[in-house]
């Protein structure tokens, strides 16, 4: 499949998101106009319909398009100013991810503490497996490593034992994901935890509870910080 013209090698849901709104402000769809379809633009822009997707379902939520099921997607009338949308929705989705890490960390420093008394060998063969998944996404689609993430981090949490803990976790995991979405999409300067994930196995298998929490807590409070660095940046 050939990328569109307008879009550069790399990430392509922020370009095609990037490019979607500009085409908005340029008048190519009209406040109250419907857009094409899903497989219309797939087509057109040269990209897969889950990217067309994600980069309508993030303008969506940005107030740019409202979706209705059944009907389409049509552009928000009116759609945002060209002058608000930078800053103010830039520092609100920063704020959804930062109180959706906060309560992640909470949760998961206690699961990894939990885990480590109670893992079996065959759990940490599932864990390795889990992990393997999550490395071969890195880089890829955002949805798809952000599920692949999740994964393995919600089998470390359902290893600690605790029913009331994952009940929790599950409750949380929806927003956790979207948070997460839109970080992968819009964090360029994301930094790679891998090694602190491989830490958390490592400890974990020894049962090394204060290895698997430092692993947990330094590979959170590393994006909790990105996040809040750049809210005071803005």
């Amino acid at each position: 499949m050939t990328k569109s013209p307008g879009l550069r090698h790399g990430p392509v849901v922020p370009q095609l998101e990037s490019l979607l709104r500009e085409r908005i402000r340029q008048g190519r769809w009209k406040s109250g106009e419907r857009l094409p379809s899903e497989v219309r633009l797939a087509a057109e822009l040269g990209v897969g319909r889950s990217t067309v997707r994600e980069a309508v379902r993030l303008l969506a939520h940005d107030g740019w398009l409202v979706v209705r099921h059944g009907s389409g997607t049509f552009v928000a009338d009116p759609p945002p100013p060209v002058g608000e949308d930078g800053d103010l929705r830039g520092l609100l989705r920063r704020a959804r991810v930062l109180e959706a890490f906060e309560v992640r960390r909470a949760l998961e420093v206690e699961a990894a503490r939990l885990a480590a008394a109670r893992i079996r060998p065959e759990d940490v063969e599932e864990l390795r497996a889990l992990l393997h998944g999550r490395q071969e996404r890195l880089g890829g689609d955002p949805a798809g490593f952000v599920d692949a993430d999740l994964g393995f981090h919600r089998a470390v949490v359902d290893l600690a034992g605790n029913a009331v803990l994952s009940g929790l976790y599950a409750t949380v995991q929806p927003v956790l994901r979207a948070a997460l979405v839109e970080l992968v999409v819009h964090e360029t300067d994301l930094p790679d935890m891998s090694y602190a994930h491989a830490d958390l196995l490592t400890a974990l298998e020894r049962g090394d509870a204060d290895g698997a929490i430092a692993a947990t807590v330094e590979h959170l409070d590393a994006v909790i910080t990105l996040v809040r660095s750049g809210e005071g940046g803005r």
